[in-house]
């Protein structure tokens, strides 16, 4: 069963034309009803995060930043990120969609996507940046750690851009693997996330980085992912799944110079729902319209019909389809390098 949690209050983030606006989510809604994806009884509304939520996560000066700063009616808060008077009612309210969907997996569904913004991975414990202003991921996890006494979690974050702010919070912690696909840092925003960085103390090699070059596509991504996602599963033995979704990778997006296609996005929910026994979906990134209405309705697909997908694909397989012709050999060069750096902790 899949389920998805959304608000129209979302709206009230209020960024005017940024290209992280009210329309975003809206677009993906209306493909959902009108592709009638999802009964409606399988579509829940947030509730705000409560202040000691954030505040497992965030200073309380951030929080009483933020506060104070839609209080006096917002503007920028960094060089790209706004806030509206009503953005910080709005980001407790997207924390607490994560929170919902992560509770919703806990009561029986397979899955449970939160369609909400702002989006989160780039908050780190102290500042908003990247459009973020809390991490929802990272507040939903301290949220299961403390309240639901869950203990090991494994994320995957494929939005373009690393998550800096969620590696950051947790680059200490050994019962977080944070895994990030994303454009090579020395290209894009926000000029971490290379290879080198796998954590530190007792978190060392429980962060992963995957950062491909301009260019890379589907292929790529598929070819680095299938070799990586099941052995860091079974080494690392998670309770729990959490995906973090970026569709800003698709190839007509104007933030990134990565090519993903439509398919890519039903291929990855079909790849970590075979990998767990339930997963945890959030939105980050993706800003053109258009592919996120078609690349959300392949998503939300693939995590409604995975295993008859999966058996679909393990047929294909069969008969021999070669992709690996069409991966860059920068991609190969990768993956050798990061079985290296990675040989003390996992075995690829």
């Amino acid at each position: 069963m899949t389920a998805l949690v959304y608000s129209e209050q979302y709206k009230n983030h209020d960024t005017g034309n940024h290209v992280e606006n009210e329309r975003r989510v809206q677009v993906i809604m209306e493909t959902v009803r009108e592709m009638n994806l999802l009964e409606s009884d399988d579509i829940f509304e947030p509730d705000m995060v409560e202040d000691e939520d954030l505040l497992r996560i965030h200073s309380s000066d951030h929080i009483e930043h933020i506060k104070a700063f839609c209080k006096k009616g917002g503007g920028y808060l960094d060089y790209d990120t706004i806030a509206s008077a009503q953005s910080y009612e709005t980001a407790r309210l997207s924390a607490g969609g994560a929170l919902k969907a992560a509770e919703l997996v806990l009561d029986g569904y397979d899955n449970a996507y939160s369609i909400g913004r702002p989006p989160g991975h780039h908050a780190n414990r102290y500042k908003a940046m990247g459009f973020c202003i809390f991490n929802n991921l990272a507040v939903t996890v301290e949220y299961l750690r403390e309240v639901r006494k869950i203990k090991k979690f494994m994320i995957l974050d494929f939005d373009v851009h690393y998550g800096n702010g969620t590696a950051e919070i947790f680059y200490e912690d050994p019962d977080v693997f944070y895994i990030s696909i994303h454009q090579d840092p020395r290209t894009i925003f926000p000029g971490t996330g290379f290879i080198s960085e796998i954590g530190r103390d007792e978190g060392k090699g429980a962060n992963l980085n995957l950062p491909l070059p301009p260019g890379s596509d589907s292929s790529d991504y598929k070819y680095i992912l299938e070799r990586v996602l099941r052995p860091v599963a079974h080494k690392f033995d998670p309770d729990f799944y959490l995906v973090d979704v970026g569709f800003d990778g698709h190839k007509n997006d104007p933030l990134s110079s990565i090519n993903l296609d439509d398919q890519f996005f039903e291929w990855i929910a079909v790849e970590m729902m075979d990998i767990a026994d339930s997963i945890t979906l959030i939105l980050e990134g993706g800003y053109d319209l258009n592919a996120l209405s078609r690349c959300n309705a392949k998503l939300i697909n693939g995590l409604k019909n995975y295993q008859v997908l999966k058996d679909k694909r393990d047929k294909d397989d069969k008969k021999g389809s070669d992709t690996n012709s069409k991966v860059y050999d920068q991609t190969k060069n990768i993956f050798q390098e990061l079985k290296e750096i990675y040989s003390p902790y996992v075995d690829f």
